[in-house]
């Protein structure tokens, strides 16, 4: 059940899929993960990327690309869509120049431009957060609450950086039920550092929270883990096995 909701977020590997791609998926596949999510094609032809894809069975579950390509290349990101089979298309972070009231206001506004411009079709525009956004308000709103309080952004929020902003993770993300078909998973290290860790090592229980996603139309779980003290793909392999032994605590 969870199994099949589950995807290695491929920014974990970025170093390693640089010099390989291709043989990086060829790997998450055989470790046993479902899906992918998109994190830049280093290079590579979005068409062969979808190639490989298809060999091995992986699915991908949403492309993290950049604002101002979600703004001025919309066309080829919906093109690569297609190529991948996904509907989601997520601002995966923001400059420092927009961490501010001012920038907040002027990036919600382009994502509402976006998220407009696929209105009626099958793509959704999403926000992919940090702790950064816990960092200013909007009037009484978090400058996450506020870029999410418009339905048409859906909501990709990642467990570690609520945490990292002081928050909840599972209260936090229960304010966005079924309107977040991704949800990021990634832990927090237990040794007082807040350091990235593999699923469940670390601080954060995350029975309640694939419980909450499964209840609540979360269509994916994307684990990412952004530094590894080791091979990422070992801390991958880690996760994954970690997530599958709290299948027998979920309900259907």
């Amino acid at each position: 059940m969870i199994r099949s909701k589950l995807a290695a977020q491929m920014h974990t590997l970025r170093n390693e899929a640089r010099q390989d791609f291709e043989g990086v998926l060829r790997d998450v596949s055989k470790m046993g993960w479902t899906a992918v999510q998109i994190d830049g094609l280093h290079g590579n032809p979005a068409k062969d990327i979808a190639a490989i894809l298809k060999e091995t069975g992986l699915k991908v579950a949403g492309m993290h690309v950049g604002l101002e390509r979600m703004k001025n290349d919309l066309p080829a990101v919906l093109e690569e869509a297609d190529l991948f089979d996904t509907r989601d298309f997520i601002c995966h972070s923001l400059p420092d120049g927009l961490q501010t009231p001012e920038g907040y206001v002027s990036v919600k506004k382009d994502l509402l431009a976006v998220a407009a411009k696929v209105k009626g079709t099958k793509y959704r525009a999403g926000y992919h957060n940090h702790d950064f956004e816990f960092h200013t308000r909007i009037g009484d709103q978090f400058a996450l609450e506020y870029l999410l309080d418009d339905p048409a952004i859906y909501a990709e929020i990642d467990t570690y950086w609520v945490l990292k902003g002081g928050q909840d993770p599972l209260g936090f993300i229960s304010n966005y039920a079924n309107r977040m078909p991704i949800l990021h998973l990634k832990d927090m290290t237990s040794d007082g550092r807040e350091y990235f860790a593999e699923i469940g090592t670390g601080l954060i229980n995350f029975a309640p929270i694939l419980q909450w996603g499964l209840d609540h139309g979360v269509e994916w779980f994307a684990v990412e883990q952004d530094y590894c003290p080791g091979s990422p793909l070992d801390s991958l392999a880690l996760s994954l096995d970690n997530l599958l032994k709290l299948e027998k605590q979920l309900k259907a």
